[in-house]
């Protein structure tokens, strides 16, 4: 995508978030292009998952207004990180892949946020579907400098920072799932994605990546498991701005916290959120299958697994979130 078709699709953006009807013959004059180029630039919006309609003498309208990100709106109501330190971009791959590429120098909690992604990524490979403005997508640079040994649970106290900010804004019913998903009403709400660089006996270069439902669009999404988001959850419109600045608090709060202390401050307040605590469950090990009863985590981060009268540490594998 060329920067000037990137830009006139933002501008377009900009004219149709108020959710009213646009007349594509304005819109082109406006933004300089022929009402064949906004047709295509709507076309390519919507493949990026915008419900836009198109109503034959009244022009395109959004099916719900649209709150874009604001780095100006974020960085004001940060407490622990200057605005220097918060990128937000527009249509990028994976918001990790950006940090990761990101040649200048990043301090801890350097964070950027995307209004959407083509290539956002999963645990295992798996996709993150990330339609246009309808999420968080978003990721945090962290150092540290006991390296790889001083990670363990790392994944776990981000959970804890996404709970906090979101209990902050009077969301409740919001649990965790080991290792790395967040849960409200029983589905999928947000995950996180960590990618670990660094030599063995030096600093450990983190990036965080955090992906949030807030209000995905009513087409079809494919989406391997049960999920949710904010609006469907709660009933209640929340803007992302503020979202995301209550996020990036949290977040910088409990990692401040964890880098010093480590994961062991945090075993009982994650116990107390976890989903499927004295639940049978199934975990999934490359191509094993291991039941038993859930029992939280230990001090190093690992699932604690009732098996046969006897309790199990696992380090490695995924709760399948079906009954067993």
């Amino acid at each position: 995508m060329t920067q000037s078709a990137s830009l006139s699709r933002t501008l377009l953006l900009q004219r149709l978030a108020d959710g009213q009807f646009h007349s594509g013959e304005i819109l082109g004059q406006e933004l300089g292009l022929s009402r064949a180029s906004v047709s295509k630039h709507v076309k390519v919006l919507t493949e990026l998952g915008l419900d836009i309609f198109s109503v034959t003498g009244k022009g395109y309208r959004l099916a719900k207004p649209l709150s874009l990100l604001s780095h100006k709106h974020i960085a004001s109501e940060l407490t622990l990180l200057n605005s220097s330190q918060v990128e937000v971009l527009n249509i990028i791959d994976s918001t990790n892949q950006y940090l990761k590429d990101l040649n200048r120098a990043k301090g801890n909690g350097y964070v950027c946020l995307a209004e959407a992604q083509t290539a956002g990524r999963g645990r295992h490979g798996r996709t993150w579907v990330s339609p246009y403005g309808a999420s968080i997508y978003m990721s945090m640079f962290w150092s540290f400098q006991g390296g790889h040994q001083v990670i363990s649970g790392l994944s776990l106290v981000i959970g804890i920072a996404i709970v906090k900010a979101l209990k902050g804004l009077d969301v409740d019913d919001v649990m965790l799932k080991w290792p790395n998903d967040v849960y409200l009403h029983g589905k999928k709400l947000a995950g996180v994605l960590i990618e670990v660089e660094g030599q063995l006996g030096a600093a450990c270069d983190c990036v965080i990546g955090i992906g949030l439902n807030i209000s995905l669009p009513s087409n079809k999404l494919e989406i391997d498991q049960p999920w949710t988001d904010l609006t469907k959850g709660t009933g209640k419109d929340f803007n992302r701005n503020t979202l995301a600045a209550t996020l990036i608090n949290e977040l910088v709060t409990i990692l401040t916290q964890f880098e010093q202390s480590g994961l062991e401050p945090f075993v009982e307040q994650w116990n107390t959120l976890d989903y499927f605590q004295q639940q049978s469950v199934k975990l999934l090990i490359g191509n094993k299958q291991l039941k038993g009863v859930a029992c939280g985590i230990n001090g190093d981060g690992a699932l604690l697994l009732e098996r046969n009268g006897q309790v199990e540490a696992f380090h490695g594998g995924e709760i399948s979130v079906r009954a067993v």
